[in-house]
């Protein structure tokens, strides 16, 4: 199964392929500042699951911290993806993929939330043990 998404203007065209790895959303300060959101609605691809297929000239990539290289398009600004080296992983924004149905598993970076969200799914103070986190969960 192949998604295609695109930044806000159309100039940079993207295609996932297969099944991502996990969805979920995240709470952090950085991703809710990104997205200008209370939180993150994110979908993670193996690298090879990630192409872009039209308009690699126009990405720019900006690094706050060595853990995310987030990809934008430098004509309109329109996020695209952000890849994580240390998990080996691409996140590709949920929203940039209209065709993937988005079906979260996760909530991570949790404790920094500022919009509480009762949904029955496990909840991370950080990240997830086997992504280097604590591995702690928060109740709702």
């Amino acid at each position: 199964m192949t998604h295609k998404g695109e930044c806000f203007c159309g100039e940079v065209k993207i295609e996932v392929s297969g099944e991502p790895e996990g969805m979920g959303y995240c709470h952090c300060r950085s991703c809710r500042s990104w997205s200008a959101g209370p939180v993150n609605a994110f979908t993670l691809w193996k690298p090879e699951n990630v192409r872009v297929v039209s308009g690699s000239g126009k990405l720019r990539v900006f690094k706050k911290t060595p853990k995310s290289e987030r990809a934008y398009c430098k004509k309109c600004g329109g996020h695209v993806m952000t890849k994580h080296p240390g998990f080996g992983l691409i996140d590709v924004y949920a929203a940039t993929i209209p065709s993937l149905p988005f079906k979260p598993g996760v909530h991570v970076n949790y404790a920094e939330t500022v919009l509480p969200m009762k949904d029955g799914l496990p909840k991370f103070r950080d990240f997830p043990a086997e992504l280097g986190g604590s591995g702690e969960q928060i109740p709702e």
